[in-house]
């Protein structure tokens, strides 16, 4: 609960910050892809040094490559193609890597803003796939479920929108997404009925602080990242306002001068294993490692 309020809390300073206005911005304009890659996430890599109730690992990997298609960089139409994987190395005999996560999505941006504007409203819709690979069953014959090679698979889709705005005192881009999933029944495998959230609402709050040097394609030198979802529907005989059902995460990035495409990033998650067949762990994680940053401003 506590996490919950500080997410409130930043959502709610970004917008006081953001409302102030001055003539000396050093941004003009935000484009679409940069929107698009800033939603999509960033690709990272953990040290060995998870501080929690996580099985020991020697590293998490997340996989993000983004390809955009679209008829020009003016367009306000942008789809995004992304083959995301997401793989575990654990701490045991031979250093298995165990089900990875495939989570092959495809992504539509509408800009509503003909102009490229630093103020924005972009709206998007995704179709993805969440699978481990797996084709046994997906409980033992003890009633367990079956971690080694049980079959896990939904389909969902995603609908949303992303804020944009600039803070000039900061000399700050804040992001903000709010976004709604569905994960129909007919597009999951039956024994997730019940156990898994077929719904859920998907709240992304981003601050990307930049250097004082004006320059175009700019980096930010460090980033916060706050992740709220609910997970919504029937699962296991939780109630309604269950502490359980939600999930959050804080991320701090900072990005040295002398890298150019990587940085440092620390994390904390709290909330049901986004990692396939292992949703029905409720982890609270603190992390370290290094992280892609691939937004320019």
């Amino acid at each position: 609960m506590r996490l919950y309020l500080i997410y409130i809390l930043l959502i709610g300073l970004s917008f006081r910050l953001s409302a102030q206005k001055r003539k000396d911005t050093l941004i003009d304009r935000i484009e679409l892809a940069t929107v698009a890659q800033a939603n999509q996430g960033e690709s990272y890599i953990t040290f060995p040094t998870d501080i929690g109730n996580i099985e020991p690992l020697w590293f998490e990997a997340n996989i993000v490559p983004n390809f955009n298609i679209r008829k020009s960089k003016d367009s306000r139409f942008l789809g995004v193609l992304t083959p995301q994987i997401i793989i575990r190395m654990y701490q045991e005999e031979s250093f298995p890597v165990r089900t990875p996560s495939y989570m092959p999505q495809i992504t539509l941006y509408y800009s509503l803003i003909s102009r490229k504007e630093v103020k924005n409203l972009s709206l998007f819709g995704r179709i993805a796939h969440h699978s481990n690979g797996q084709d046994g069953n997906f409980y033992t014959d003890s009633g367990y479920v079956n971690y080694k090679n049980g079959s896990f698979a939904t389909n969902y889709f995603e609908f949303g929108g992303v804020h944009t705005r600039y803070n000039v005192h900061f000399n700050a881009v804040m992001f903000f997404s709010s976004s709604f999933e569905w994960h129909p029944k007919a597009l999951s495998i039956d024994e997730l009925l019940g156990i898994y959230s077929r719904y859920r609402w998907n709240n992304i709050f981003s601050i990307f602080k930049l250097p004082r040097d004006v320059k175009k394609h700019q980096k930010a030198s460090i980033s916060l990242k706050g992740e709220l979802s609910w997970n919504f529907g029937e699962m296991y005989d939780w109630d309604a306002w269950s502490y359980k059902r939600i999930n959050a995460k804080f991320t701090f990035y900072y990005h040295p001068k002398f890298f150019e495409d990587i940085g440092f990033f620390a994390e904390i998650y709290t909330g049901m294993d986004y990692y396939n067949i292992y949703f029905n762990h409720y982890i609270t994680v603190m992390r370290f490692g290094i992280m892609t940053e691939k937004l320019r401003f």
